[in-house]
């Protein structure tokens, strides 16, 4: 069966994201059955991490601060988390269903597509994200 998004509810969830006065920083899009909805949301990104388990794939979209002395600012990324365990079949889907979800997600700096926890770590993914940014004045320290 083809997979299929629920737009509306996905949107909400992708804009109260990128709202800087919203406490929420991330949203997860989750499979229920053959179609793509609104998951988890939070205020914590540690909180994100302990949904990236072995068995399941899912999407999310994280609001991280990132700059410099001189300035901050919110840069946008979307992960896609791919459990070990897995199948192939679900792997391979996975690739194809992203697509729907970019068509909600539409503003991101980076995109991710991670299995190993591992690479959750939030100070690889802001460093992935600094690289992403182009410039660094942060004289202070280089």
């Amino acid at each position: 069966m083809a997979t299929k998004i629920d737009k509306e509810a996905c949107r909400e969830a992708y804009n109260l994201v990128r709202d800087d006065g919203s406490a929420v920083i991330w949203v997860t899009f989750k499979y229920e059955g053959s179609t793509i909805v609104p998951g988890e949301q939070g205020a914590e990104y540690q909180d994100f991490i302990q949904l990236c388990t072995d068995d399941i794939r899912l999407f999310a979209f994280v609001r991280f601060t990132t700059g410099d002395a001189m300035s901050k600012r919110s840069k946008f990324a979307l992960i896609t988390w791919i459990g070990e365990n897995v199948s192939g079949l679900q792997r391979a889907k996975t690739g194809t269903d992203k697509t729907l979800v970019k068509e909600v997600v539409q503003n991101f700096a980076k995109e991710f597509v991670i299995s190993d926890r591992k690479e959750l770590a939030e100070d690889f993914i802001k460093s992935e994200l600094k690289k992403a940014g182009g410039a660094n004045y942060d004289a202070q320290t280089e």
